[in-house]
């Protein structure tokens, strides 16, 4: 993405609101004029913001509406750090305003932190450091394990998971990780083994390091349950998202002795100085200091820097959280397809749920075909990976993200399409297994419609909750899945069915399938109810982002 610099020949000034790095500060000068606000109040910025051209902050610094609407020049934020929550993000983009951070700045040192955890908690140095500073001598008491030849369990495998596996095979470690959303290729890459279920990987594991990214679908993924999967005496650590583990059940599985040990750097609430957690000998705990040193912060600052300077002189921005508007000429055709991509590439991940991602292939069919339809692409390829990354995924960062994923981007283009003018087909292959979804947009008001998925053709018009089944052709099997719908409250809007087309009457049951959108979200045991059922194959459902 560029952006145009500025008509007049007065260097662009650039304000930095908070503390950074020199490296970042010594960048903008060589540049712009550059002004250091680090201790302006809310009133001086309100004042004065309306003569930059851009602006560096941290997280302290809130740009809300107001202050934007008062920024007349500002054409660049650049944030130094990973969120932006504190930037009003919408208000940005409507003013033109590109709002980048710096999303990489902390990998490398969130992966150290795993690793000092990791040792800290197999050798008891923590415990053993406190016994001998307050008097005692106790090495039998604090005798570790080692960490050759262990198995270390990785769930998550985005850069910090990936970073976290090439240390860890330093020591000796034998590696297995989780994550559908990796390609197999990646993992042979890195020599890391694949589990193509976490469970998998809990009956192997003798360390387990979570790397998730904190979602709906992810919190509380480390329950009773899991733990029960685990090996006895397995060691447990959390440098990603305090949600991820539930705290309760950790204790239990320390109590039993199910765990032998946990070291958690984030936690459900914070900040926080007490904790049942607190006070068990095998645990370690550290304040949320998997992103805190020296040159994490000065390389985020520089990184934002680096974005900044790149926003104001026409080069690319590489970490933008917002884009530009589609191009006026090309509104009218491409904007309504936005949200049906994203929804069909939705779709064709959950359908392909348990298998590794290695190749996401778009194809425009009709009158589509003929503009450019890279950006639509790019919305495919966020609704496969939104929720399941670590990284916050955008329309410029999803490329990048993909290719460290090992995931391959393929698109395709045909002006002609058939019974419809505008034809989308997304294709999820992992190994030798590929699903397919098609989609397209009907009537005046572009209404997205779902046309297939499993090789069965239908025709539903998408809502925010979409169910699919598939299931045995057999009499009642629509009113049994709407019988427990509705012993669960779930009320249906519309349904659809169909067979696979090339099916005949020679078979006494082929398979069918079925999908149902509905008001609210379908829990997933209410799901896991109707697929326990004589006759039914397979069930995913899906929340879509409309």
């Amino acid at each position: 993405m560029s952006t145009a610099t500025t008509s007049t020949n007065a260097r662009p000034r650039v304000l930095v609101a908070e503390k950074i790095g020199e490296s970042g500060i010594e960048l903008l000068q060589r540049h712009f004029d550059v002004e250091l606000g680090m201790d302006w109040s809310r009133e001086e910025l309100i004042a004065r913001i309306g003569s930059f051209d851009g602006i560096l902050i941290r997280s302290a610094t809130k740009l809300d509406s107001e202050l934007l609407e008062r920024a007349g020049r500002l054409r660049a934020v650049g944030r130094a750090g990973v969120g932006v929550d504190n930037v009003d993000v919408p208000t940005a983009t409507q003013r033109g305003i590109v709002v980048a951070n710096a999303p990489q700045s902390n990998v490398i040192t969130a992966a150290e932190h795993t690793m000092a955890l990791l040792l800290a908690l197999a050798r008891n140095v923590p415990q053993a450091y406190a016994s001998l500073t307050g008097g005692a001598w106790e090495r039998s008491k604090f005798s570790g394990v080692e960490l050759q030849e262990k198995t270390l369990g990785i769930l998550g495998f985005g850069r910090i998971g990936q970073l976290v596996a090439q240390r860890a095979r330093g020591f000796g470690m034998r590696l297995i990780a989780y994550d559908p959303y990796v390609s197999a290729d990646r993992y042979r890459e890195l020599g890391v083994e694949k589990a193509e279920t976490s469970d998998e990987l809990y009956a192997v594991a003798d360390f387990i390091t979570l790397h998730l990214p904190n979602t709906p679908d992810t919190k509380d993924w480390l329950d009773a349950e899991a733990l029960a999967k685990c090996k006895d005496g397995v060691r447990v650590l959390n440098v990603a998202r305090g949600p991820l583990v539930v705290d309760e059940d950790l204790q239990a599985a320390l109590d039993s002795g199910k765990v032998a040990g946990a070291a958690l750097d984030v936690f459900r609430s914070e900040p926080v100085t007490e904790h049942p957690l607190f006070s068990y000998p095998n645990v370690i705990v550290t304040p949320h200091l998997g992103a805190s040193t020296a040159e994490a912060t000065d390389r985020a600052g520089y990184q934002a820097a680096e974005q900044v300077v790149a926003a104001l002189t026409g080069g690319v921005v590489t970490s933008a959280v917002n884009v530009p508007a589609i191009p006026a000429e090309d509104m009218e055709v491409l904007g309504p397809f936005v949200q049906l991509c994203r929804s069909l590439g939705q779709i064709a991940v959950a359908l392909a749920e348990g298998s590794s991602i290695d190749r996401v292939q778009t194809e425009f069919l009709g009158r589509i075909a003929d503009r450019d339809t890279r950006l639509l692409a790019i919305q495919v390829l966020l609704g496969v990976l939104s929720g399941h990354t670590e990284e916050e995924v955008n329309e410029v960062n999803a490329p990048a993200i993909a290719e460290q994923r090992g995931i391959e981007l393929a698109e395709t283009k045909r002006s002609a399409a058939r019974d419809y003018t505008d034809l989308l087909r997304v294709s999820v292959t992992g190994g030798e297994h590929t699903v397919r979804v098609v989609g397209t947009l009907i009537g005046r008001r572009n209404r997205p419609h779902l046309l297939e998925a499993w090789g069965h053709r239908f025709d539903i018009q998408l809502e925010p909750h979409v169910t699919l089944l598939r299931y045995r052709d057999r009499p009642g099997m629509i009113g049994r899945v709407g019988t427990i719908f509705g012993d669960h409250g779930i009320n249906i809007v519309s349904a659809s069915v169909g067979r696979q087309p090339d099916e005949t009457a020679a078979s006494a049951e082929p398979l069918a399938a079925m999908v149902i959108t509905t008001d609210a979200a379908v829990p997933r045991a209410v799901l896991d109810e109707v697929v326990a059922g004589e006759g039914f194959e397979t069930g995913r459902t899906v929340s879509l982002v409309l």
